[in-house]
């Protein structure tokens, strides 16, 4: 809990402020910002590098050091107001965004039994919301009552992210293991139905992360103060519905949770590619944030399936895949932007919809040997990889 308080203290400021910071300090455009946000994804593409480091030191040790990252990166970013400096301090950031997300994944799967793991992930979630809402009261604080330079809310912010890293490390102990992780990488052909859903939820999730809010300061002229409050309501509502929205997936099943989520953001992208409006705009920014919570459905989904030892290399690579799109998309998407903001939300639109239909194999109860709703589900050797 404390670790996952510590993450959006750095990532929601550097992302709250990247926008106008981006604009106003180093004249970006929709260039700029496509090839920003495809650095910022190249060490989520490498995240199956968390496999290799295992050989070395111990996954609770790595979250550690990838938390410091974090928050050394957003510390320093307001000092490089240029297009270069920029640049070299996202993938300082994102490096140990990126990593400490794999190992949280993997740990919280580990730790934590089936039956329990969405509402946990749903309180995880929560949490880090929560922090997100303080994160976001500060920026509005320092920038709209004190006046605060950018380097200044992006030194406070980083430098609390490091606090709480060094006091994570000193104040607990390394908890056990329930199972030896493979120290390898994992591919397993019985897995593929995850595999695909996890490579569109990244495509898809680019036009959110990177396109949206750039839509919003753009097009309708968003201040700071006004994307930090738009990230508190979105943060806010996190508190009060994450833990619920894992309690609905453990309910109704990961299949039923992600045709809903899926479903929605059809709706939602196509939304983004008409709005006129800023308020509507914003409401569909909302709502939008609001599926993406659902996402906690395909964790439990690969819960499930998986066997236990494969939790932690099947992290970093499912956390590969997620980024092959990242890489790309931001970058030219970003030469799309420049032609019409709409097709790139109509193409968010029809990932979504594929990734509906790729949801509508998942067996209503998932597990080892009922990975899909395919008929002679593959069967291979528990050793092969």
């Amino acid at each position: 809990m404390l670790m996952a308080a510590a993450v959006p203290l750095s990532f929601a400021a550097w992302q709250a402020l990247l926008n106008n910071f981006a604009i106003e300090m180093a004249a970006f455009t929709g260039r700029e910002m496509g090839i920003l946000q495809s650095l910022r994804e190249i060490p989520g593409f490498l995240a199956f590098g968390v496999i290799f480091l295992l050989l070395l030191f111990r996954e609770q040790t790595l979250a550690y050091v990838s938390l410091l990252l974090l928050g050394i990166g957003t510390a320093v970013t307001g000092l490089f107001p240029s297009v270069i400096g920029l640049y070299l301090t996202t993938i300082v950031m994102s490096l140990g965004f990126h990593y400490y997300e794999t190992l949280q994944t993997s740990l919280t799967l580990q730790w934590i039994d089936k039956g329990e793991s969405a509402e946990t992930l749903g309180r995880l979630i929560a949490t880090g919301s929560f922090a997100a809402i303080v994160t976001f009261g500060l920026i509005w604080l320092g920038n709209d009552l004190l006046g605060l330079d950018y380097h200044w809310l992006y030194l406070l912010t980083g430098g609390i992210t490091v606090v709480i890293a060094l006091a994570a490390c000193l104040l607990f102990p390394h908890f056990p293991q329930k199972s030896e992780q493979h120290k390898h990488m994992v591919l397993r052909r019985r897995y593929w139905l995850f595999y695909a859903l996890t490579f569109m939820s990244g495509a898809r999730r680019q036009i959110f992360v990177v396109f949206a809010g750039f839509l919003m300061v753009e097009k309708f002229g968003y201040s700071v103060s006004d994307i930090a409050l738009l990230f508190l309501l979105n943060a806010s509502l996190n508190v009060l519905f994450a833990r619920r929205i894992g309690r609905l997936v453990a309910r109704i099943g990961e299949r039923n949770a992600l045709l809903l989520e899926y479903a929605g953001l059809v709706l939602v992208f196509v939304g983004y590619a008409l709005v006129e409006q800023a308020e509507l705009a914003a409401g569909l920014y909302v709502l939008d944030h609001l599926f993406f919570a659902m996402a906690i459905a395909l964790k439990t989904y690969f819960q499930k399936i998986s066997a236990p030892e494969d939790i932690a290399a099947t992290a970093g690579v499912s956390f590969s895949i997620n980024h092959i799109a990242a890489v790309v998309i931001p970058a030219s998407f970003g030469l799309l932007w420049l032609a019409s903001p709409a097709l790139v939300f109509y193409a968010g639109a029809g990932m979504a919809l594929v990734s509906l239909l790729l949801s509508l194999l998942i067996p209503n109860s998932p597990a080892e040997g009922r990975e899909h709703r395919l008929m002679g589900t593959m069967v291979e050797d528990p050793a092969q990889s």
